[in-house]
């Protein structure tokens, strides 16, 4: 029997509608919410994914800015663009997608940005309002979304044991968080945990998110698992597939989120969820 396929696309668009209607009422409020993404440098999937997000944007009815910085940026300068958009009324959400220049310290731009402003949760003073459950925090896109994924299943996660691959600041250590508060019992893998087939082979649910093609094979998968793939990796063909051995795994596991058309369209639905409860908090609407 194969696994029941979690539609993130399907999902994602409803997710949009929802913010559509809602980014409508806001305007006849007189508000506008306002997205603003920099992209430093000539990165050609960051290209890629800031188009998407401005495309999202328009669709939703929200304004959206991309500046273009060049390769050559100075740290002084990106700062000083992240201030200039921390000042501007208009602008309820600020992103820098990552990755930035090496010469550029990722951690000082994140830290610049204005808290009530960082709709990617990445700022300390959010993540750790999401570590203490604070309802008021922006939480990252990505591990919004694969909750969202795993409830869209119907699983109760109350006491399921969550196994959760990959110990990232952007998905892995936010996921677990995030399942935690969902009353799930956690346990975080990552590239030194011994006997891994074996944790993972007890999870309820499994969380792959480790940007290694193919590594979670049919072995490391107990039937009846829900399988959340995370991972998007170009093999040779220029195929894109997730960490997950999809055609195999997904003959054990009850639910499999497929790559593309998984996470993927949830993470950017997420950002234009946290752009629209941003632009609602700073003017001090329900």
């Amino acid at each position: 029997m194969s696994a029941q396929i979690i539609d993130g696309k399907a999902r994602a668009k409803e997710i949009k509608e929802e913010v559509k209607a809602e980014v409508e009422q806001l305007k006849e409020k007189g508000v506008v919410p306002g997205l603003s993404v920099i992209l430093v440098g000539n990165d050609p999937a960051s290209q890629s994914y800031v188009k998407m997000k401005a495309k999202d944007c328009q669709e939703v009815g929200m304004n959206s800015e991309v500046i273009r910085m060049e390769e050559s940026t100075s740290q002084e300068e990106l700062l000083a663009e992240v201030e200039r958009l921390n000042q501007d009324p208009n602008v309820h959400g600020i992103l820098v997608q990552l990755p930035i220049p090496d010469h550029i310290d990722e951690k000082v731009i994140i830290n610049a940005i204005a808290p009530s402003k960082d709709v990617d949760g990445f700022h300390p003073i959010n993540v750790g309002k999401m570590m203490i459950g604070e309802e008021d925090a922006y939480l990252p896109c990505t591990p919004r979304g694969v909750v969202d994924l795993i409830k869209l299943t119907g699983t109760d996660l109350k006491g399921k044991h969550a196994v959760v691959v990959g110990r990232s600041n952007i998905v892995g250590k936010p996921a677990s968080m995030l399942l935690l508060k969902e009353h799930a019992t956690v346990t975080v893998c990552h590239s030194k945990t011994t006997n891994l087939k074996e944790i993972t082979k007890q999870a309820d649910i499994l969380v792959a998110a480790v940007g290694r093609a193919h590594m979670i094979t049919e072995d490391f998968v107990s039937p009846g698992t829900v399988v959340i793939d995370v991972g998007t990796n170009r093999i040779e063909s220029g195929k894109l597939v997730g960490d997950v051995d999809y055609e195999k795994v997904s003959q054990i596991a009850s639910h499999i989120t497929p790559v593309p058309g998984g996470v993927g369209p949830m993470t950017r639905a997420m950002l234009l969820m946290n752009t629209l409860d941003a632009a609602k908090t700073i003017h001090g609407i329900k």
